[in-house]
């Protein structure tokens, strides 16, 4: 069994200990020691990284009470080491497991449901409750979270079991045999846990409620802490100071403009239909009884291509392709006639670098090839 200094002190960042066992693995080498203070991957918190001696830590992992140090350099065996923990990496996980604790403790309390589910990742936390929490509740919540973080209550970390532990009153996620690590933060939460976290509410600093989605049976809720809340509001702020620059309003106004943006593009998008329906009937008019027509025009939305292959395809008597985009690059449409065009689907899928298809009516697709080669084409079928 491996001593678990990291129980005792969560703020210890270095130590030594005495090399148990090393053996060479697919990714390293396994280490063990007496004792270490690298806490292993597990109850969703990631590992610690850092150093033993000269060695880089990359994996620690626990198996039947060993901890297993994954290391890129060996180790005698009985030499005493010093190891040294990524403290901005062990400090973030407590930070993030911390404001877990109270955030769960807040919202299980407030709607009678249990965390079922908790993952620590590289940018966000994700809790999973097993009940329908309205998103709209998630500022009351942080609210009550961050009002008990900022009165930086002490947090209380013992071990119990027999009937103490049967008398406690705390949250876990599955029975538990022997002695349990009952970690409190006292009006907040009680929890069994084997992670690090900080010693009073204050350290965990800000907790940021990002959103609240349905998910199995319940609720996930997204949320940073601490450093990573600090840094992702300076980051949508800085975001938001772009958009108001862009939009000539003041950082507060920028929701109200985009508003009035949207009821501008909304307009002079009703505006450009009308014209463009117009354009399209008056090129419809000019190629009335044509037969088969090729129209070879500027880039435009499938939408447009559709509407002016159609508007084409009534009038000309005979198949309408339309073509829009530049060499390398084009959509196409085909409509109207009387023969079933998926064998020309085919055809022009194969001969234009194309892919599309559709009914016997009306094809559409896209096609990397040049204005010549279309022509040459429908030359060929016309």
């Amino acid at each position: 069994m491996t001593e678990k200094l990291y129980y005792a002190d969560s703020f210890m960042k270095t130590f030594t200990a005495a090399v148990l066992s090393c053996q060479e693995s697919k990714t390293g080498y396994a280490v063990t020691l007496n004792r270490t203070a690298f806490y292993p991957e597990g109850g969703g918190q990631p590992f610690d990284t850092g150093t033993l001696g000269d060695a880089r830590v990359t994996d620690v992992r626990e198996k039947d009470g060993v901890i297993v140090h994954t290391c890129d350099k060996p180790f005698p065996v009985g030499e005493t080491v010093t190891g040294s923990i990524s403290w901005d990496r062990r400090f973030d996980h407590m930070q993030q497991h911390s404001g877990e604790h109270i955030t769960s403790g807040v919202i299980c309390a407030r709607y009678h449901c249990d965390n079922v589910g908790f993952h620590l990742g590289k940018e966000l936390v994700t809790i999973d409750f097993n009940a329908d929490i309205p998103a709209r509740d998630l500022p009351s919540i942080e609210a009550a979270v961050n009002r008990y973080i900022w009165e930086d209550h002490p947090i209380d970390i013992r071990f119990l079991s027999g009937e103490a532990l049967e008398q406690a009153e705390y949250r876990s996620k599955k029975f538990i045999p022997g002695e349990v690590r009952l970690v409190a933060f006292p009006g907040a939460d009680c929890c069994a846990c084997c992670g690090t976290h900080v010693r009073t509410s204050g350290q965990v600093g800000l907790v940021k409620l990002l959103s609240c989605q349905k998910f199995r049976e319940g609720v996930r809720i997204e949320m940073v802490c601490g450093r990573r809340a600090l840094d992702y509001c300076s980051a949508v702020l800085e975001q938001n100071h772009k958009v108001s620059q862009l939009l000539s309003a003041k950082v507060m106004d920028t929701a109200a403009a985009v508003e009035r943006m949207q009821k501008e593009l909304y307009n002079l998008r009703g505006r450009i239909a009308s014209l463009e329906e117009a354009a399209f009937q008056q090129k419809a008019e000019a190629l009335s009884g044509k037969g088969d027509v090729l129209l070879l025009e500027e880039d435009m939305s499938p939408e447009s291509l559709r509407k002016l292959c159609g508007a084409v395809g009534a009038v000309c008597g005979g198949r309408c392709a339309v073509f829009a985009g530049t060499d390398g690059g084009w959509k196409y449409a085909v409509g109207g006639g009387t023969e079933d065009l998926r064998p020309l689907a085919k055809a022009l899928n194969a001969a234009l670098q194309g892919r599309g298809g559709g009914k016997p009516d009306f094809i559409q697709g896209s096609a990397a090839c040049t204005r010549e080669d279309i022509e040459a084409f429908f030359g060929e079928k016309g």
